[in-house]
């Protein structure tokens, strides 16, 4: 019998996967789905940012599935803490959000995927064997929204919070108060990203900025 070598011993290993979700039954789920794939193999779970950048530096994962929206660190944040620290590290957001803006924000963390969580298994499945041999994995409908959101003007932070605040319905005066700036600055800010967004009303703003996911409701 021939010696098993170093690479076809790596071949039979199976991938490590980190499963973070802040929704307990949606993270079982996925667990148990991946539970039916001898080649993969749920190493830890989190339902939070914090707790996930804990468990990575103790597993070291191979891919990790980050959910979006999660208490205390999102997945966004999360992804670029684990990035700093292991600048190799693969990871693919699994997400409900399919706004340009959450997409963005997700691939410049250093995500090497994005998936919708309506996806089918086989598509999940392929995007982690994709993303585990070191390339990116982004549907079609996905490329398509990120194509847009990369010829869109991006606003600036303080435009971002003056947004935010348009979006928790704050006056002019209430938004000043709240940014320690001049009601007339508030008014700058309000045309440069209402220009921006392609849009001429607040409420068009407003609405522009929860379907692009620049904005999210907490």
């Amino acid at each position: 019998m021939q010696p098993v070598t170093a690479s076809a011993e790596s071949a039979t290993k199976p991938v490590r996967l980190l499963v973070v979700d802040d929704h307990h039954i949606v993270r079982r789920g996925l667990i148990a789905l991946l539970a039916t794939v001898p080649e993969m193999q749920v190493v830890a779970e989190a339902s939070d940012g914090q707790q996930a950048l804990a468990l990575y530096r103790q597993h070291q994962p191979d891919v990790t599935l980050m959910d979006l929206r999660m208490n205390t660190m999102n997945g966004v944040e999360t992804t670029r803490a684990i990035r700093a620290e292991f600048p190799n590290a693969r990871i693919i957001v699994l997400t409900t959000f399919d706004g340009d803006e959450d997409i963005y924000r997700a691939l410049q963390a250093g995500a090497r995927g994005y998936l919708l969580k309506g996806m089918d298994t086989e598509e999940l499945l392929s995007a982690i064997r994709t993303v585990h041999s070191g390339k990116s994995r982004i549907p079609a409908p996905v490329a398509e929204r990120l194509a847009e959101r990369m010829n869109t003007p991006s606003l600036t932070d303080r435009e971002t919070e003056v947004l935010r605040l348009i979006v928790g319905g704050n006056s002019n005066k209430e938004i000043a108060a709240a940014l320690f700036i001049s009601e007339a600055t508030v008014k700058t800010h309000i045309n440069s990203l209402l220009s921006k967004l392609g849009v001429t009303d607040r409420t068009q703003a407003a609405t522009t900025a929860l379907q692009r996911g620049i904005v999210h409701f907490d």
